[in-house]
């Protein structure tokens, strides 16, 4: 993501006896911009702060102490309603980070997009993307998951290429971009296509957090809580949608710090509830791997998040007004009668600009949603061609 105005000062020092890492640090607000903590500049209070396990919140004077295990390479805050900046840094920095105060809005717009699977091909594509996305004075962007063409079956060089021209592409556009991690983000674990090994240092999510930083965060916009969801999963050679229980537990424990009201978004790529799964086959003898696999004992689809009732659970009774995926190439939307919820994915940006999904004509393109007063107001598929 592109905010080059929030840092988080530092300090860790490594508990020997405990092998526990305590991270100390300031939020505050950078009034003159000059990225110093000037006597002037106050700390900015309640602000989540997390290490994708552990969450901690800022005193009034901005401070906060994480004990972490250490276990991931980043720490990240959630981004406080009217700020902007830089959500997250390396643990293992000791950096100063500045936020600065942007106009509160309780009516706005944001894009939601998907599957953009960057290469050389799909480079004009991005082009025509940002161009409709200046022209529509949206506020921000979600792009949920397969960003690259792909991680899963090729090598480093081939994969780490496709992120730094992903990474290329977003930090052209004039507004943030907040990324979620695809099936196809995930390096190497197809080992008999890709021939990396397991113990390779950037296998599988470790490749996506160098790159784009936390797998799973939130951010607050408008009165309304945005949780970034990582809900895919892998075993062996196949990755599967799932949420693992350090995830759940992260969500139940970002979730305590909002107040009970304020309305949820979730994004993630594949799906927890879609339409396109009426269509989706059992074949298992294709080239990319089978349909099914045992989770819990039982056989899963592996193209549907298959323990999203665990996540509701985190969520409890909040309003939760719309779950975003992508994943299928095909714009889509569905409600379960008596719930509030939305269940949307949106279309592609890849090519092709058409094609025939079961007799249904679908178009590339993506989803302008219009907020108003923490309510969902309109939302309109825009293809990305008319022609």
């Amino acid at each position: 993501m592109k905010y080059p105005y929030i840092f988080i000062l530092i300090l860790i020092t490594i508990k020997l006896n405990a092998q526990e890492i305590s991270i100390k640090g300031l939020v505050f607000e950078d009034i003159n911009g000059n990225n110093k903590k000037d006597m002037y500049e106050p700390g900015v209070a309640n602000v989540v702060v997390a290490d994708q396990v552990s969450t901690t919140i800022t005193d009034t004077n901005g401070q906060f102490e994480l004990p972490s295990e250490g276990k991931y390479p980043y720490i990240n805050i959630t981004m406080p309603d009217g700020y902007k900046g830089i959500f997250y840094y390396p643990t293992s920095s000791e950096v100063l980070f500045p936020i600065q105060k942007q106009k509160l809005k309780s009516h706005f717009k944001f894009i939601h997009a998907s599957d953009t699977h960057i290469d050389s091909l799909n480079l004009p594509r991005m082009e025509r993307f940002r161009q409709m996305a200046d022209s529509l004075g949206v506020d921000f962007i979600i792009i949920s998951g397969d960003l690259i063409r792909d991680a899963l079956r090729v090598n480093e060089t081939v994969a780490g290429n496709y992120f730094k021209m992903y990474l290329s592409e977003i930090e052209k556009f004039k507004i943030p971009v907040y990324s979620g991690v695809g099936n196809h983000e995930l390096f190497g674990i197809e080992r008999d296509k890709s021939l990396v090994s397991s113990e390779h240092p950037l296998y599988g999510k470790k490749m996506y957090r160098h790159y784009l930083g936390p797998d799973y965060y939130s951010f607050n916009y408008g009165g309304i809580h945005f949780i970034s969801i990582d809900g895919l999963d892998y075993q062996n050679l196949y990755y599967f949608g799932g949420v693992d229980s350090t995830q759940l537990s992260w969500i139940s424990n970002d979730l305590k710090y909002i107040p009970n009201d304020m309305p949820v978004v979730s994004f993630s790529h594949i799906p927890f509830v879609s339409p396109g799964f009426s269509f989706s086959d059992y074949d298992n003898d294709n080239f990319y791997g089978p349909q099914l696999l045992m989770q819990d004992g039982h056989l899963r689809h592996r193209h549907i998040v298959y323990n999203f009732d665990e996540v509701k659970k985190q969520i409890g009774s909040r309003p939760y007004i719309l779950s975003l995926s992508g994943h299928y190439h095909a714009a889509q939307e569905c409600t379960i009668q008596g719930t509030n919820t939305i269940f949307a994915q949106t279309s592609a940006i890849t090519r092709p600009d058409r094609f025939d999904y079961y007799g249904f004509e679908v178009r590339s393109g993506f989803t302008v949603y219009e907020i108003d007063d923490q309510n969902i107001m309109s939302s309109k598929f825009i293809p990305l061609n008319f022609k």
